[in-house]
């Protein structure tokens, strides 16, 4: 079997040619290395109708679904963390501004197996879970299977394989190898079920050093690596920078107002 090479591209570049509108992309990153510029491009370049999936739908995506670039989100969990709500989330589905979102929520176990089942190319996953919530009745991707060999009732949820996966990472070689450390959500897991894969990185290497712990993404899996320095904050990235406060605290007070996010988002698309 012949490897592809993960291409180098701008930001720019990689968001254009793996971003469509109508697609359903999954920013991944778990408390750290999440892939804020990328966000932020998809909202320059004007993308449409998305369905936003991620186990943790921060900041980014209160961004991007003020920006109108959602139409629906699929979700574990979403806030502004440390701070509390997340007010553009909020807006567009008490009030379908800017535009009506439909939103699916599973739990974290259910998110992070369905990654998982997508991955493995296979077409749901099974998990001891939703016991004693009402989610199963909200959410129509949520069933209950019978184990044909104990009899048990246990919940089955379906694969994601998001169109596009993007994720932030420390270093990518070349060859399009990426190296990443620190908190690891479902990074891998969802670069390995999606139908392309952008990754921006830190900084491009020529060759990756080895790292005690660090999960390497292959060339082979990743479409395309783009280097964005800085390209999580206002999130983190272990051994890049610290994350910054300040700004989760500020984007509270902008994200309340129509107009302060109308202000914000002229400074962004610019």
């Amino acid at each position: 079997m012949e490897w592809t090479v993960a291409k180098v591209l701008s930001l720019a570049q990689g968001v254009a040619e793996l971003v469509h509108d109508g697609d359903v992309v999954a920013l991944e990153g778990f408390t750290h290395l999440i892939p804020v510029a990328a966000g932020h491009e998809i909202i320059r370049q004007g993308r449409k109708d998305l369905t936003l999936v991620r186990m943790t739908p921060d900041i980014v995506y209160d961004q991007l679904i003020g920006a109108g670039c959602a139409s629906k989100l699929v979700f574990s969990w979403g806030g502004n963390p440390g701070v509390g709500s997340l007010h553009r989330f909020r807006d567009a589905v008490q009030h379908s501004w800017p535009v009506s979102l439909e939103i699916e929520e599973h739990s974290h176990a259910g998110m992070a197996n369905r990654y998982v089942a997508g991955a493995s190319g296979l077409p749901f996953a099974v998990l001891r879970g939703y016991t004693g919530t009402d989610l199963a009745a909200q959410t129509d991707t949520i069933r209950s299977i019978t184990c044909p060999f104990t009899g048990e009732q246990l919940a089955a949820v379906p694969a994601l394989n998001p169109d596009v996966t993007i994720v932030h990472a420390q270093r990518a070689d070349r060859a399009g190898n990426v190296q990443l450390w620190g908190i690891a959500g479902v990074q891998k897991e969802a670069v390995l079920a999606a139908k392309r894969a952008l990754v921006t990185v830190e900084e491009i290497v020529d060759e990756l050093e080895p790292k005690p712990g660090a999960v390497v993404l292959p060339g082979w899996a990743v479409t395309a690596v783009a280097e964005v320095p800085f390209g999580a904050r206002p999130s983190y990235a272990a051994g890049y920078y610290a994350r910054d406060n300040e700004a989760y605290e500020a984007w509270d007070a902008i994200s309340r107002d129509r107009e302060e996010f109308g202000k914000w988002l002229t400074g962004v698309a610019a």
